[in-house]
């Protein structure tokens, strides 16, 4: 029987210092998304920093697909929640843009500047925006802290209106963080400033899921291995509270590049956001 025991909690969350090259990024991402966001801009189907409240992060970009919206795709961005903004990942919406949905893309405030509970507050009024521009289904997808906050817009105390919940469809939550207790444990908390309450409170998998939730829990299968047991660990859990929900894990993906699929079409991860 093989038997973990975790000590060093800043090496299992560390993925750049794990991943061969991994100091490419995020200028890999920047470079992609400026090309993206320039070619739709040209064509007039960029729509860029329009506001969702009055904080100066509270920003969105929309791009649109070339006829009529079939519905809308938000993806969210990580960075631990101190980290990025919407515009290093605009290259991501390519995917579902080219199967007719429109795609929002917020930015939020960043720790220490804000604690987690009031981030997802804020992703509740930024989801809330988006639906009010584009009419139709949703599906909403996030990669690492934004894994967490997509996760957590389908926990029972969703900052979502009836309204919107109604309208989502599918979460995708791409090596999404779970179960933020053991981030407690890591130097990163002297500015996320998690405590056991916030934790329990802001943790997808200690939660239930709304009645009907449909949540994928995608991962690479070269990522950290606390990636993917946070991973599983929630389609686990909500299977056992009734919601549909399953675990993939791309071969050959880290967690970096796990997010590639979302540029494509084609890509089962793109068919199964939009699904």
């Amino acid at each position: 029987m093989l038997e973990r025991l975790i000590e060093d909690w800043d090496d299992a969350y560390a993925n750049g210092a794990n991943i061969a090259g991994g100091d490419r990024w995020p200028d890999i991402w920047v470079e992609a998304a400026q090309a993206f966001r320039d070619k739709l801009s040209a064509e007039g189907r960029a729509r860029l920093d329009i506001p969702y409240g009055s904080g100066p992060r509270h920003r969105l970009d929309l791009f649109l697909p070339e006829t009529a919206a079939r519905g809308l795709m938000v993806f969210v961005h990580g960075g631990y929640w101190m980290e990025s903004d919407q515009r290093a990942w605009s290259h991501l919406a390519a995917g579902s843009v080219d199967s007719g949905y429109a795609v929002a893309m917020p930015s939020y405030t960043l720790c220490p500047g804000i604690r987690i509970s009031g981030i997802v507050a804020e992703m509740g009024a930024a989801i809330t925006r988006a639906a009010d521009l584009i009419d139709g289904p949703i599906a909403l997808s996030g990669h690492s802290a934004g894994g967490h906050l997509a996760s957590r817009m389908v926990s029972a105390t969703s900052p979502l209106s009836d309204a919107i919940l109604g309208r989502l469809r599918t979460v995708v939550s791409i090596s999404g963080l779970h179960d933020l207790r053991p981030l407690m444990k890591t130097a990163m908390n002297q500015t996320l400033r998690i405590d056991e309450a916030e934790a329990l409170a802001e943790s997808p998998a200690l939660l239930r899921p709304l009645p009907g939730a449909r949540v994928i829990s995608w991962a690479g299968g070269a990522e950290r291995q606390e990636f993917l047991r946070q991973s599983a660990l929630l389609a686990n859990i909500w299977t056992g509270l009734g919601a549909r929900t399953t675990a993939i894990v791309e071969p050959d993906r880290h967690h970096f590049n796990i997010v590639d699929g979302l540029t494509d079409r084609e890509h089962p991860l793109t068919k199964t956001l939009l699904d």
